[in-house]
């Protein structure tokens, strides 16, 4: 009897699936067609999503950047449709009313040069509008001069934008006889110019057809038809938001050449529309070493929120992780909001009386969610994982999300409330090719350096071979130094320990010192030894994984990019 049970158990494990053929592995090609998303933008009142993709157009050979609508049918269903479909466009931003949606793109357009017949094309960054119930979009914005930035009114009836300082068209001529096709260092370098336009007045020139400017030898200068300044500044604009009361505009800026040279060209201003002029400066609510970015207004027009990028808003010059800090726009007080979270805060939106942060700790970005700046960041029930791009709708609960872990190709999710998290659908599905194929397994891996402190990394199994002991083994180096892998799904030309994997390779991704998610302490060590002590990390925990048996010691290799190259 015993051993016809066991004959029985042999032959019912000789027909299951073993591992390696459940499903094909992932291919070369199959790798490089991974969708990233750009943009993730709820409407107000929560209903839709618009979604900015990242793609590879082999045909064209360029990256096509387009944009998608998710809409809802109130009843737990919804479709997804293309957009536009140029390939060049990215950015999108809701109208307060919900009817638009404008965004930039860098569409080719015809232009005559001034001085023969002869036509050329460009591809200027412009804000272009669509309707919310699809059609034709059409250009907001005219001229030679890309648009920076771009910004709605509360009442959906202006759009505020950020240009270059145009010059009229005796200037452009005796640019171009002096100096031809050379670009002048630095001395053609100049400021911007922020300006508003009445949508109304849009919407009668693109009716009209009036929006096709044939020859441009006869503008005198490059502003857009319609237009008005409002405000002038001698840098870059990079982001523009206009506070809920419609009063005021706060932009952060950049240098003109967008080299980071000095701080001192890295701030915060704000503009009071009620007096607003071209001639009169705007109110420079910063005035650190830091870089800014991300801006949102708070609801009682007052604050200004903003994470850092490098620097710090508090002494001199020192890189620590992203924090999330609120601006008082008349006094300049800066305060950081949870001061005790000890991760890097990567992402955040407002949503009605809180904030929800995403917030990096370890190898983990949970979502969070704050009440004010002294508050400890309250962690929300959510899945193991990377939650990433979140937009939480204005007149709703809902919250749209890009979420990913190592098993779960990324994708857009919907939730209905930030606290529920656990119950987001999935809202898209382009990388759905990834969950079809045989994909690579990991965990965190911790280990002990030659201080005492403790330093983790990511270990990405071949599949199939999860926890098998004794593996040919590959490090693989962030770059940043400040940033960090962990539990999230990535496919890129610099980020492929999945192809390593998929190859027989155990991948070993070091978060050593200098890694973001790790408190200001563990990044701040990176100085002065900015390469000995990254480096004697990863070799500290090479060394673990060999004496654990995990790594062959005979078969190790290494990589890396960007700073990881470096360090290789």
């Amino acid at each position: 009897m015993k051993i016809r049970a066991l004959v029985v158990l042999l032959l019912l494990l000789s027909v299951l699936p073993t591992h390696a053929t459940d499903k094909p592995k992932l291919t070369l090609d199959e790798f490089f067609n991974f969708v990233g998303f750009t943009d993730v933008k709820i409407s107000p009142d929560g209903r839709a999503v618009v979604i900015g993709t990242l793609r590879a157009d082999w045909d064209q050979s360029i990256f096509r950047k387009d944009l998608w609508l998710y809409r809802d049918d109130a009843s737990g269903n919804g479709t997804l449709t293309q957009l536009t479909q140029s390939g060049h466009d990215a950015q999108p931003q809701w109208s307060p009313d919900g009817r638009w949606i404008a965004f930039l793109s860098e569409r080719k357009t015809e232009k005559k040069e001034s001085d023969s017949n002869a036509k050329t094309t460009e591809d200027t960054a412009h804000v272009y509008l669509i309707s919310s119930s699809g059609g034709e979009a059409f250009p907001v914005t005219l001229g030679e001069e890309e648009v920076h930035a771009f910004s709605w009114s509360p009442d959906s009836r202006i759009l505020y934008f950020a240009i270059r300082a145009p010059w009229t068209k005796a200037q452009k001529d005796a640019y171009k006889k002096e100096w031809k096709d050379v670009s002048q260092y630095r001395d053609a370098e100049r400021g911007d110019t922020i300006s508003g336009i009445a949508v109304a007045d849009a919407l009668s020139r693109n009716a009209n057809a009036v929006s096709k400017v044939t020859d441009d030898s006869k503008n005198e200068s490059d502003p857009t038809p319609g237009s008005h300044v409002v405000a002038s500044t001698p840098w870059r604009v990079e982001q523009i938001v206009t506070s809920p009361d419609g009063g005021k505009l706060a932009f952060v800026t950049t240098s003109v050449s967008e080299r980071q040279e000095k701080v001192s060209e890295f701030e915060i201003y704000a503009v009071d529309l009620t007096t607003a002029s071209p001639d009169r400066p705007p109110h420079q609510v910063t005035h650190n070493e830091a870089v800014e970015n991300n801006l949102h207004w708070a609801s009682d027009n007052r604050h200004i929120f903003f994470t850092v990028e490098v620097g710090d808003v508090t002494g001199h010059y020192r890189d620590l992780q992203p924090h999330l800090h609120w601006a008082d726009i008349d006094t300049g007080e800066v305060r950081q909001w949870a001061k005790d979270f000890p991760g890097a805060v990567d992402r955040y939106d407002v949503a009605g009386n809180q904030v929800l942060v995403a917030g990096k700790l370890g190898t983990e970005v949970p979502l969070y969610s704050s009440i004010k700046p002294s508050d400890s960041l309250a962690k929300l029930n959510g899945w193991s994982g990377t939650y990433e791009r979140l937009s939480a709708a204005e007149h709703s609960p809902r919250v749209a999300l890009v979420y990913s872990s190592l098993e779960k190709p990324t994708e857009v999710y919907l939730a209905e409330s930030p606290e529920k998290l656990e119950d987001a659908r999935p809202i898209t599905a382009f990388n759905k090719l990834f969950a079809e194929r045989d994909l690579p397994q990991g965990k965190p891996y911790k280990w002990k350096a030659d201080d005492g402190t403790t330093v983790e990394g990511m270990l990405i199994y071949p599949p199939g071979k999860f926890e098998t002991k004794n593996l040919p083994m590959f490090v693989l180096i962030h770059g940043g130094p400040a940033d960090a892998d962990g539990n999230h799904f990535e496919a890129d030309w610099y980020q492929w320990d999945r192809l390593a994997a998929t190859q027989g390779w155990l991948v070993f991704e070091p978060n050593y010192r200098g890694s973001a998610g790790y408190g200001d302490t563990f990044l701040t060590e990176i100085v002065p030894q900015i390469v000995s002590r990254p480096g004697k990390d990863i070799l500290e925990g090479v060394d673990a994984l060999v004496k654990d048996g995990i790594a062959d010691p005979k078969q190790l290799t290494v990589g890396g990019y960007s700073y990881g190259g470096y360090m290789t």
